[in-house]
């Protein structure tokens, strides 16, 4: 499993942007499939954005299309969450995980993400 580490988060204005990384350790870090999720106050974490192993596709949740980008540098073995027009209701505290073996797929499912970071939190004021 990785160990993730991510940090980037802070207080924006509604329609602000930030960038959240999120730093990997392991040589097999370019095999896994990775994800963003954020728990926000009173809600169960909730799918964010996914990445495939290889980078060939990406997922987003519907709230977030368009404004959100996941992306990754394999030479830094980071990868970013990229947040623009952000809302008072994007206020949350961000997690980047992994699958749980390399080569899974993309997966939008709490439970198929084996390594979890330690969370970075991201204030939207209106």
């Amino acid at each position: 499993q990785l160990q993730l580490v991510e940090s980037g988060g802070g207080l924006v204005q509604a329609g602000g942007s930030l960038r959240l990384s999120c730093e990997a350790s392991g040589r097999t870090f370019s095999t896994y499939t990775m994800g963003w999720f954020r728990h926000a106050p009173g809600k169960e974490r909730a799918f964010v954005a996914a990445l495939s192993w290889g980078d060939y596709s990406t997922n987003y949740a519907d709230s977030v299309k368009g404004r959100f980008t996941i992306s990754r540098d394999h030479a830094k073995n980071t990868v970013y969450l990229q947040m623009n027009s952000l809302k008072p209701e994007a206020t949350a505290v961000y997690y980047c995980a992994a699958r749980l073996r390399p080569y899974d797929s993309v997966s939008y499912y709490l439970r198929d993400y084996g390594s979890w970071g330690q969370g970075t939190q991201v204030t939207v004021s209106s």
